[in-house]
């Protein structure tokens, strides 16, 4: 199945300063998470016949309303999500998916894969052997999971699902595209359960405000996603406490 990427240079907080849109197929095709205007995304409108996106935030969204009405293409969105889908993109969807939904393209079916734990909309679009996967994961480094919107445990689910899938594949946000998709899921597990081990090691040792656990917890810089990291912090906090393993109850919710 023909997949064409193109990054768009948006406002986010990702390291690359871009989000990547997605045309998957030559006729009939689905265009996934066109985040602002671009003349490169222009060119294919006459064939764009469906608009998705894998997840409501801003950098994904910023030109779904209007690529929908230029193209004039059918909108699709998360069945249970259609508020918050048209508080983020201004349009009123015209179709919902959910686990298994299928997108149909002149190139053959997008099959919805519900991939939640970085928001809890976010899904991936299963595209032949490949997946867009949104921002479930990177090439390098890694994905945000942050409270309030971030689950550890969903994303973690997540990933151990994309392995069993075994895709091609994949084409993340931002970032290149994932040859190795195992390898690189593997990696994204290993450092989300080595992070929640340095929380626990913050809690028990003491640390009792999320600025206190952010600095035994981090050992690099934080200077300019010192806000970011404490979310993540607070996602994992909320983990160990629904799991039994500490008390937490969201009061010390303010990193400084």
């Amino acid at each position: 199945m023909h997949i064409e990427r193109v990054p768009v240079e948006v406002p986010t907080r990702a390291p690359t300063g871009r989000t990547a849109c997605y045309v998957v197929g030559d006729d009939g095709a689905l265009l996934v998470d066109p985040p602002a205007l671009d003349e490169r995304i222009e060119r294919y409108l006459d064939d764009v016949e469906h608009v998705a996106v894998t997840h409501h935030h801003p950098d994904h969204v910023g030109s779904v309303a209007d690529y929908a009405e230029a193209a004039d293409a059918a909108v699709w969105c998360r069945y249970g999500r259609e508020r918050g889908f048209r508080d983020a993109t201004g349009a009123i969807p015209d179709h919902t998916f959910r686990e298994g939904t299928t997108i149909p393209t002149g190139d053959g079916d997008v099959t919805v894969r519900e991939t939640p734990g970085h928001a809890p909309e976010h899904v991936a679009f299963e595209a032949g052997d490949d997946l867009l996967s949104g921002d479930l994961a990177v090439a390098a480094g890694s994905v945000v999971v942050g409270d309030p919107e971030g689950d550890v445990r969903a994303y973690l689910t997540s990933l151990r699902r994309v392995i069993a899938m075994a895709p091609g594949r994949l084409y993340p946000s931002h970032g290149p595209v994932i040859e190795d998709v195992r390898g690189t899921c593997e990696r994204l597990i290993t450092h989300r359960l080595d992070r929640e081990r340095r929380v626990l090691a913050a809690v028990e040792s003491g640390n009792r405000t999320v600025a206190d656990i952010l600095d035994f917890a981090y050992e690099k810089d934080l200077t300019g996603v010192r806000d970011l990291a404490g979310a993540t912090v607070r996602a994992h906090l909320w983990k160990l406490h629904h799991e039994g393993r500490i008390e937490w109850d969201g009061a010390r919710a303010d990193p400084t």
